[in-house]
């Protein structure tokens, strides 16, 4: 299993444009077959940092995801929707593995 983050450098004054983004995100990823923790905006501290986190089996399943949410119509909405309002800045994509399993079991040391 694969982790992606994805870390969003957005425009503070269009904080409410990315939250509408991360809704729609919240319906389309889903179906598109990836299991997603949410997406994240701005608090306290930075009003320019927001993050998007999901998880997918491994990278093949990664693209025909890819290619799922390409096709959804949500999902080319919100495409459409980013580059027409410009809130995002930036976009890093991250895919880690978890490293800590089993947590604090001492299964890891049997």
């Amino acid at each position: 299993m694969l982790t992606c983050f994805i870390r969003y450098h957005i425009d503070p004054t269009k904080k409410a444009a990315f939250e509408e983004y991360a809704r729609n995100w919240g319906q389309a990823i889903p179906r598109c077959g990836a299991n997603l923790f949410g997406y994240f905006s701005p608090h306290e501290g930075s009003t320019t940092l927001a993050y998007g986190v999901y998880s997918i089996e491994n990278l093949a399943a990664y693209e025909a995801y890819r290619d799922r949410l390409a096709a959804d119509p949500l999902g080319r909405e919100n495409y459409k929707f980013a580059l027409s309002e410009k809130f995002i800045l930036r976009e890093d994509r991250t895919f880690l593995k978890l490293a800590s399993a089993p947590h604090a079991t001492g299964e890891e040391n049997k």
